[in-house]
C-alpha cells in the first residue's frame, strides 16, 4: 500500500460534506486511483484504462450539478478531497431497502484511517434527514471493501452478476436494516 509522509505524519483532520461543482476534479481523481488500486485483477484493463481525469470530472461535474443523487465529498486541510460517496434510492426494491450508496471511494493513500466509516456516517445521517430508513451497497464480490462493509455492521444480502464491458461481473449486496454503523475503531 502506497502512503504520503505527509499523511502518516499527523492525524487525519477529516471533513464531511455536500460536494459541489467545483469538486469534480477531486471526485474524478479518487475515484479513477481507487478503481485502479481496488479492481487492477479484477476488471478489464481496457476499463480502467479508459477511465481519464477530464472525462471522469466531466461526468461528476453533471451528476453533482443534476442532483438527482447526493454526492459527498471527504477532505482534509492541504490535501483537498480524500474520499466520495454517491447515494440515493435504491434502484432494486425486490431486496427490501429504500436507500443505496452508489459509490463509496477513498484515496488509497489513506486507506484505514477512518475516512470510509466517515464518509458512510455522513451519507447514512443524510439519508435519514431525507426519510430513508435503510441501505443497501453493491460491491464487486472480490473487492476486500467487503470486511469494511462487514466490520461496520453491513449483512450479506444478495448476489448477482452484472455485465461490464462484454465480461460478467460478481457483485455482493451489503445491507443495513436501520442506518446504523456498528460502533468501531478507525476502519
Amino acid at each position: 500500500m502506497f502512503l504520503r509522509d505527509d499523511f502518516r505524519m499527523e492525524p487525519l483532520a477529516i471533513t464531511v460534506r455536500q460536494a459541489r461543482t467545483e469538486d469534480a476534479a477531486g471526485v474524478a481523481r479518487v475515484y479513477i486511483e481507487s478503481w485502479h488500486d481496488t479492481y487492477a485483477d479484477m476488471l478489464p484493463l481496457g476499463m480502467l484504462c479508459a477511465m481519464t481525469p477530464r472525462g471522469q470530472a466531466a461526468r461528476w461535474r453533471a451528476v453533482i450539478r443534476a442532483r438527482t443523487e447526493s454526492v459527498f465529498v471527504a477532505e482534509r486541510e492541504r490535501h483537498g478531497i480524500v474520499g466520495m460517496t454517491s447515494f440515493g434510492q435504491a434502484r432494486d426494491n425486490a431486496l427490501g431497502f429504500d436507500g443505496e450508496i452508489y459509490t463509496l471511494y477513498v484515496d488509497p493513500a489513506v486507506y484505514g484511517s477512518g475516512v470510509g466509516s466517515a464518509l458512510l456516517r455522513g451519507a447514512f445521517a443524510k439519508m435519514s434527514t431525507k426519510g430513508y430508513g435503510s441501505c443497501v451497497i453493491w460491491a464487486h464480490a472480490k473487492n476486500n471493501a467487503r470486511f469494511f462493509y462487514e466490520k461496520l455492521g453491513g449483512r450479506v444480502v444478495a448476489e448477482r452478476t452484472e455485465r461490464m464491458m462484454g465480461g460478467p461481473v460478481p457483485e455482493t449486496a451489503f445491507g443495513w436494516r436501520t442506518l446504523a454503523l456498528a460502533e468501531t475503531s478507525h476502519a
